[in-house]
């Protein structure tokens, strides 16, 4: 799924690979990272080429066991190939900078360097002669059709040329105090309006609106946001919990129904029906129908689908650079292969990009936040998570619903309200646990308090109220730490600066991107650059990064879904949660299969 990348970094050492998908075969060559070798990719090349040519009949011939069985003796062809080109690279020597009396400036003589004053270098006059000469051709042409008006412009240049510099400035004024007067007298002219609009804006009055504003006004509240005074409240539970019939503590997957099957039944039965659509997903894998047996592929037979493909996949909101690298690794992986009797290019290429991106949809590091948390109670101390992102993503809110999630399974939780910026912040985190609370009261779960929030109000250290919640977490016996952070802008220096003390000081367990599935390339910019300022200004050794991603406000997007394959492409890093509504039971876990088929709907 990443074979538009071909090379690998790991530690010291840089790989090199290419494919031959004919005989199903990767040549690798490695060297050092800070050796800048120019001649690895003739290298490849050669080596490609020459072993394939010297086997190509035992490929053929033989079965799997017979490869595996047989030797390849290829170290003095290989040893042959190396010194060739490490020769070609010494033969292209470096270019050597001319030397002075080698340049055109040493041509030039002092006499033709000095400029007298009010002199105008050749090139201009030149230029200047050449745009006269257009200018005359022009009245040339204009002179003809106009012949009153050429008598009169031959006479009034005559008189300015007989008139000084003083008296010309002169009549320029009289004309422009003239031309004044006349605006003047028609501007004088228009006729007044007969009623002035009264001044001001009044009031709209709303049919279904209060017109008291006394009524509205809640400044005045005897709690004032005091969590101690705020009764318990009461509300339906179904607007806080959405399906009554779910199973408690279940995180579900995602759900996708796709229509492939029924429209293949459709084409089965209607073969002779030309397809009514046009453009999408039925353009894109409705050309190139002819069948090819048994050939290899070609570029030039990819390239057509290929281009319908990435035109699909940025209509999707995938970004548009991970779209061309996502249709490249796809056309290396199937370069050379040989298809089957009954096989066309389209549904080869199709199955190809789904299985890219199944594979990158899938993590390679699986986050499972009830195991490491069980874990962490074993060793008697909190689970600590940060949540962190751009402005109005929804962290508060999500974070809301993963501490429900968490409840369900019977962790304790203490909410960090450490945003101490945005106003309302604290408020909202309040009213949360207020809810979360009457949900899950203490009389539940044997007097114990499921869910408390650790506030210090506003325009304090973040950081420092992350240590002392943590701290304080470790005293109670709380499970959980969920470390609610400001939103902010990945290119504000002051504030990554401030994510970067905040987890390097309390160092989480996990780190989660909170981030929203409306974005296309906005995504791949928010996660390059919230991971370059984590490492940037982090002053570990080894920075701490991003962990997994939260994907939010999934279901307004209907099946432009990209934002997901662009996250995870850019970071490998593991989509843990996908918020899907409104209420804490709105929360999902990702389906890489549900996701790629919403990604393939035409």
């Amino acid at each position: 799924e990443r074979g538009g990348n071909n090379s690998f970094t790991h530690e010291a050492l840089t790989l090199k690979y290419k494919l031959d998908n004919q005989f199903e075969l990767v040549f690798v060559v490695g060297f050092q990272k800070i050796l800048t070798l120019t001649y690895v990719d003739k290298l490849i090349d050669d080596v490609h080429k020459e072993f394939r040519d010297k086997y190509r009949n035992e490929f053929q011939q033989k079965g799997t066991l017979g490869l595996l069985n047989g030797t390849f003796d290829f170290k003095d062809d290989f040893m042959r190939l190396l010194r060739d080109a490490e020769e070609s690279s010494k033969v292209r020597a470096p270019t050597v900078m001319k030397t002075f009396e080698q340049s055109l400036k040493s041509q030039k003589t002092v006499k033709c360097m000095i400029e007298t004053r009010g002199e105008k270098p050749k090139e201009k006059v030149k230029n200047k002669k050449n745009k006269g000469s257009k200018k005359e051709g022009t009245e040339a042409v204009a002179v003809p059709g106009k012949a009153s008006a050429g008598d009169k412009q031959p006479s009034a240049a005559g008189d300015r040329e007989e008139l000084t510099k003083d008296e010309i400035l002169q009549k320029n004024r009289e004309e422009f105090f003239r031309r004044h007067m006349k605006a003047g007298e028609k501007s004088s002219k228009s006729p007044k309006p007969e009623a002035q609009k009264e001044k001001g804006k009044k009031p709209r009055v709303w049919d279904l609106g209060n017109s008291n504003a006394k009524v509205l006004d809640y400044s005045n509240s005897a709690t004032n946001g005091s969590a101690e005074a705020c009764p318990v409240e009461e509300f339906d539970p179904d607007t806080a919990l959405g399906d009554r019939n779910r199973e408690p503590g279940r995180l579900y997957d995602l759900e996708y129904e796709s229509d492939d099957e029924a429209e293949e039944e459709k084409v089965i039965q209607n073969p002779s029906k030309p397809s009514a659509k046009k453009g999408g997903l039925g353009g894109m894998f409705g050309m190139l129908k002819g069948l090819v047996g048994s050939k290899s592929l070609t570029r030039e037979d990819m390239d057509p689908v290929l281009e319908k493909m990435k035109d699909h996949l940025i209509a999707k909101n995938v970004a548009a650079e991970i779209a061309v690298q996502l249709c490249e690794s796809v056309a290396k992986k199937l370069e050379g292969k040989v298809m089957g009797t009954f096989t066309t290019v389209t549904s080869t290429v199709k199955q190809a990009l789904q299985e890219a991106l199944v594979q990158i949809l899938q993590p390679q590091r699986r986050v499972d936040v009830l195991r490491d948390v069980m874990d962490a109670q074993r060793h008697r101390r909190p689970y600590v998570v940060t949540f962190c992102g751009v402005n109005g993503v929804g962290k508060s809110t999500n974070l809301a619903k993963i501490s429900f999630w968490l409840i369900e399974n019977g962790f304790s939780v203490l909410i960090a309200a450490c945003d101490t910026f945005r106003a309302g912040a604290v408020e909202q985190l309040r009213t949360h646990t207020r809810r979360l609370n009457a949900l899950h009261p203490p009389e539940s779960h044997g007097g114990r308090t499921m869910v408390q929030l650790y506030e210090k109000g506003y325009g304090k250290d973040a950081a420092g109220i992350a240590m002392e919640a943590i701290s304080y977490a470790r005293n109670q016996g709380f499970d959980v730490v969920l470390v609610d952070t400001a939103g902010r802008m990945q290119d504000n220096a002051p504030l990554m600066t401030a994510l970067a003390k905040l987890i390097a000081v309390n160092a989480p367990d996990l780190v989660l991107f909170v981030g929203e599935a409306l974005v296309g390339n906005e995504a791949v910019d928010q996660l390059v650059k919230f991971n370059k300022a984590l490492a940037d200004h982090s002053m570990a050794q080894t920075p701490r990064l991003i962990d997994g991603i939260v994907l939010t406000k999934f279901d307004t997007i209907d099946d432009k879904v990209g934002a997901a394959i662009s996250m995870t492409y850019i970071t490998s890093k593991p989509i843990v949660f996908v918020g899907t509504g409104q209420t804490y039971c709105d929360l999902r876990s990702l389906n890489a299969k549900a996701v790629v088929a919403a990604l393939m709907k035409a």
